[in-house]
């Protein structure tokens, strides 16, 4: 079920939050198992043939933390791993990987597989749960404490990606209390802001920016529609994460759990490397601590360095899609980062009037192979940004409603503080609830009137 939809909104949210708040009051030692129930419930919702899936997978992962807690024997850790990943690679990258096979093998079946929501976050969640035991760090849990970690369905569909030690005292602590109230008003209002920007800018920015990477599959775009295009999917896919996001935190923070934070103005950032420290800040965090550290980081020289950065950031991209587009949309940032590395030990200066216009431009490129399915749809609008003589076709757009939308959202982008930040500084005071009110209101509106799009990471 989508958070931008009036079942969630309306029916369940209020509902489990009901159900929950009177576990708390008269059944507490039945909190956590009724949390869990209402979880895998929300995760079945949209196809319930994958409730099975993540049980098995909650009950197989506990049932090997818990021998390897008894046997103290790393191959078991290696083992639980190596299948959740392989899990993961059968129904999301199976396909993709015999696509790769030779022509000689290309009468090699392809398998109707449906990807079931969330299995790249879950199966990460175990990952760290399962290297984090291996090394001592984690303590063991019981299975319903396990299994809400993993299930938690404010972010089992796209995250934040969270850690077990951010999470685990919290489940434990009784909701109860003035900060526990506080923190579900506070909780109420991002989700306010994340229907706003999801609804208001992102599905706004979604219709600009579709038609013309749709066109730009069979035929050339003309270089203004290319340019009002990508620079939409920008904007879209920020505010379209982070509203996601902020839904997300504030569902969470409705029953006392506060999650952590995955946006901080990505867009104002001067260095590539300050970029990935504000976007997607929880998969940045887990792919610098499970992957590029442990191939070797910065401990072992610039080659080794550099090999790290490029492997991370393409097995990243990968990670968002089956696809070559990502794999190539993850190695140019890795690439990018290693010039970042590279200028940074040159010592040589660079201004920051330079470092932001660079730095925003090459994540704007970059986009473009995020967006496109195939390599020829890049190309044809990489060759229009560029204003080549190849570029050309009829306009599918409005240029200037489209680039008054694309203004708006570069405003808010670059000038106002993060949602969190906002929430934060709100006091009390009556002013605020009626202006969230009307933000409400707005926003219940524009879900009523208009197309609901399907949040962007629910794909991967």
């Amino acid at each position: 079920m989508l958070f931008n939809s009036f079942g969630y909104l309306a029916v369940f949210l209020p509902a489990a939050w009901i159900i929950f708040f009177a576990c708390c009051r008269w059944l507490p030692s039945w909190r956590l198992g009724t949390l869990l129930v209402l979880s895998i419930v929300f995760y079945g919702y949209w196809d319930p043939r994958f409730i099975p899936l993540i049980a098995l997978s909650i009950v197989i992962n506990w049932l090997a933390a818990r021998w390897f807690v008894r046997a103290s024997k790393s191959w078991i850790i290696y083992g639980a791993i190596c299948a959740n990943l392989l899990t993961l690679a059968a129904f999301k990258y199976l396909n993709f990987l015999l696509g790769l096979l030779p022509i000689r093998w290309a009468a090699t079946p392809q398998f109707d597989i449906v990807l079931p929501l969330g299995i790249s976050f879950f199966t990460f969640h175990h990952v760290m749960y399962l290297t984090d035991l291996r090394r001592k760090l984690a303590p063991q849990y019981s299975l319903i404490e396990y299994g809400l970690y993993i299930a938690f369905f404010p972010q089992v569909l796209a995250g934040p990606l969270v850690r077990w030690r951010e999470v685990m005292h919290q489940f434990a602590r009784p909701f109860s209390g003035d900060e526990q109230w506080k923190r579900a008003a506070s909780g109420l209002m991002l989700i306010i802001l994340g229907v706003c920007q999801k609804t208001m800018l992102g599905d706004n920015l979604a219709g600009i920016a579709d038609p013309v990477f749709k066109a730009a599959e069979s035929s050339p775009v003309t270089p203004t529609d290319s340019w009002i295009a990508t620079l939409a999917f920008t904007f879209q896919i920020f505010f379209d994460f982070s509203g996601y996001t902020d839904m997300a935190i504030g569902s969470a923070l409705l029953f006392g759990i506060t999650l952590p934070q995955n946006f901080d103005a990505p867009y104002r950032a001067t260095t590539l490397q300050d970029f990935w420290r504000r976007w997607h800040m929880t998969l940045s965090r887990f792919l610098r601590d499970y992957l590029y550290i442990p191939l070797g980081g910065n401990r072992h020289g610039v080659s080794v360095q550099l090999g790290a950065l490029l492997t991370t950031m393409t097995l990243g991209g990968l990670w968002h899609g089956a696809g070559l587009t990502f794999m190539a949309w993850g190695a140019l940032h890795g690439g990018g980062l290693c010039v970042d590395v590279l200028w940074r030990r040159s010592k040589l200066p660079m201004p920051p009037v330079i470092c932001w216009p660079l730095t925003f431009l090459f994540v704007v490129f970059c986009w473009v192979l995020f967006r496109s399915q195939h390599f020829d749809t890049a190309v044809r609008m990489y060759e229009a940004l560029l204003w080549s003589k190849r570029a050309g076709g009829d306009s599918h757009l409005s240029a200037v409603s489209s680039a008054t939308v694309i203004c708006i959202a570069a405003v808010l982008a670059f000038f106002l503080p993060n949602t969190s930040e906002i929430v934060s500084r709100i006091q009390s005071r009556p002013i605020y609830a009626v202006g969230f009110g009307l933000l409400a209101a707005c926003a219940a509106l524009t879900l009523n009137s208009s197309e609901s799009f399907e949040f962007i990471y629910f794909r991967f």
